[in-house]
C-alpha cells in the first residue's frame, strides 16, 4: 500500500484529512499527491477501482478523489461499490476525470458522487473543493467513521 506522509506540517500524521487519491495516471498522482500532502493531507493512492475498494476498507479515508476512466474496474462502478458498502457508504467521493460531455457530472452523481472537478485542475482548486467537503462533514463525523464506530452506530 503506498500511503505518503508530509513532513511540513506539525500536525500529527493522525490528526491530518486523509485521502485516497485513485487514478490510473502515475505523473496525475504524483502531482495531486504532493500538492494535497504540501498543504496537510495525508495520502492513500490507488491506480484502479478494485485497488481503491480494498484501500478504502483498509484505511477509513476522509474523502476520496476517484478518475472515472480506470483499468480492472472503473471508477464509475468502483463509486456504486463503495457507496453500497455500510463501511465506506459514508465517505465522500469527488469524481476527477478528463471527461468534460454533457451528461457525465449527472451520471457522477448517479453513482454516487458528491461532487465533480473536470481534469486538469489545478491543484489549488482541487484542495479548495476538497476542504469545503470536508468542513461541511466535520472534523467530529470523520473521527467516528475512522474509528470503525459508525458502522455500529447506524446498524
Amino acid at each position: 500500500m503506498n500511503t505518503k506522509t508530509d513532513s511540513n506540517t506539525d500536525t500529527k500524521k493522525g490528526d491530518r484529512p486523509r485521502v485516497l487519491l485513485v487514478d490510473d495516471y502515475p505523473d496525475a498522482r504524483e502531482m495531486y499527491a504532493e500538492y494535497l500532502e504540501f498543504s496537510g493531507f495525508e495520502v492513500v493512492e490507488a491506480e484502479n477501482g478494485m485497488e481503491a475498494l480494498q484501500r478504502a476498507v483498509e484505511t477509513s479515508p476522509d474523502i476520496i478523489l476517484m478518475d472515472l476512466s480506470l483499468p480492472v474496474m472503473d471508477g464509475w462502478e468502483a463509486t456504486r461499490r463503495l457507496k453500497a458498502d455500510k463501511r465506506t457508504a459514508p465517505i465522500p467521493v469527488v469524481a476527477l476525470t478528463g471527461h468534460a460531455l454533457a451528461g457525465i457530472s449527472e451520471g457522477a452523481k448517479k453513482a454516487g458522487c458528491d461532487a465533480f472537478v473536470t481534469k486538469p485542475c489545478l491543484p489549488e482548486d482541487l484542495v479548495k473543493e476538497i476542504r469545503k467537503i470536508l468542513d461541511a462533514q466535520g472534523s467530529a463525523d470523520r473521527k467516528v467513521r475512522r474509528s470503525g464506530k459508525y458502522a455500529k452506530s447506524i446498524g
